[in-house]
């Protein structure tokens, strides 16, 4: 396993992160797994084997038990760990229980500490933007956690591309904590996060978290083109899928991912994971499992890697077209 510093902080966390979303399966999280505490247990004891050392969570994941389960399964490891959790997400009814106020990231901080079991969170992430509080409020708020001991790292998620910078400049110009990671939605299919984010983070010094690597499963190799759907999976019937994407292109690049990994004795999945691992300022790749065997396959990406001639191949059948204003810079790049 492979270390890598994350975003500019001091710390380093293995190139894989175990995600718990699929832990519990309770609430609007109960079609997405199921995964119980011993089962749990049994596949964070697989990361600790494989050397991971990054676990990732959040507050909303099945109204807080998916926290639970992971304090349950990391038993006397806490020490040996780097755990990431996030607040934003509605955990109550009342009109204050969901957003990024002082009043609720400072409850809602206390509220995973309990449910984790531990005296501070080393990475405390915003899971989305809030357009109903100050950015100045949430950011001192955080910075706060972070003079406290509560929290050592902050980080955020789905943000657009002059959020991220407006938060990073205001904790500048105030002297506060600012964000080291940025965890968005990037895989071979999703690559828009290159046009503006990841230059962005390039600068900036912000380390990427992918999540979905695998699109939402799409990338492991089950969807076929002219082939039967699972029945029972998230894209059963792609209108409903959360993800949504072009699949014959997205047939495409899965062949691609197939012929190349072949190669390797790889499987498609794999190669997603492994086309992301050598993305500049990718500090470590979200994976999620819903059972013991695709954990273990994902984490078996790390015993090889594509040649630098794949990686273009996968590049180029896998390429976005730019939008506005990315088309009109790239014309006059070289000017």
């Amino acid at each position: 396993m492979k270390y890598n510093q994350l975003g500019k902080s001091g710390i380093r966390v293995s190139e894989l992160c175990f995600g718990t979303m699929t832990f519990g399966g309770r609430g609007m999280w109960s079609n997405v797994g199921t995964v119980e505490r011993q089962n749990a247990a049994q596949m964070v004891s697989t990361c600790l084997a494989a050397g991971i050392n990054f676990f990732d969570s959040a507050d909303i994941y099945s109204d807080g038990f998916a926290e639970e389960i992971l304090r349950y399964a990391l038993g006397t490891h806490r020490q040996d760990v780097i755990i990431a959790t996030k607040v934003r997400g509605r955990m109550g009814r009342g009109p204050n229980d969901t957003g990024l106020s002082r009043k609720y990231i400072i409850e809602a901080v206390e509220a995973s500490l309990t449910r984790l079991g531990t005296d501070w969170i080393d990475l405390y992430q915003i899971h989305n933007w809030d357009a109903d509080t100050p950015l100045e409020e949430t950011m001192s708020a955080l910075d706060h956690l972070v003079q406290s001991g509560k929290v050592r790292y902050i980080g955020c998620s789905n943000l657009t591309g002059w959020q991220l910078a407006k938060a990073q400049m205001l904790a500048e110009l105030r002297g506060w904590s600012g964000f080291v990671t940025l965890q968005a939605l990037y895989s071979i299919i999703h690559r828009d996060l290159e046009q503006e984010l990841m230059p962005l983070c390039k600068e900036d010094g912000i380390g990427v978290l992918p999540w979905s690597p695998l699109a939402g499963g799409f990338l492991t190799g089950k969807y076929r083109r002219g082939k039967p759907r699972p029945l029972h999976s998230r894209r059963t019937d792609p209108d409903k899928a959360f993800l949504k994407f072009n699949e014959e292109r997205g047939y495409d690049i899965v062949e691609k991912l197939d012929e190349l990994s072949s190669a390797h004795n790889g499987t498609v999945s794999q190669g997603a994971l492994n086309w992301l691992r050598v993305k500049p300022n990718v500090s470590s790749i979200i994976i999620g499992a819903k059972t013991l065997d695709q954990l273990e396959e994902n984490i078996k990406c790390v015993d090889w890697q594509f040649t630098e001639e794949e990686i273009s191949a996968l590049d180029e059948v896998s390429t976005i077209k730019l939008r506005y204003p990315y088309f009109m810079q790239a014309q006059w790049k070289n000017d």
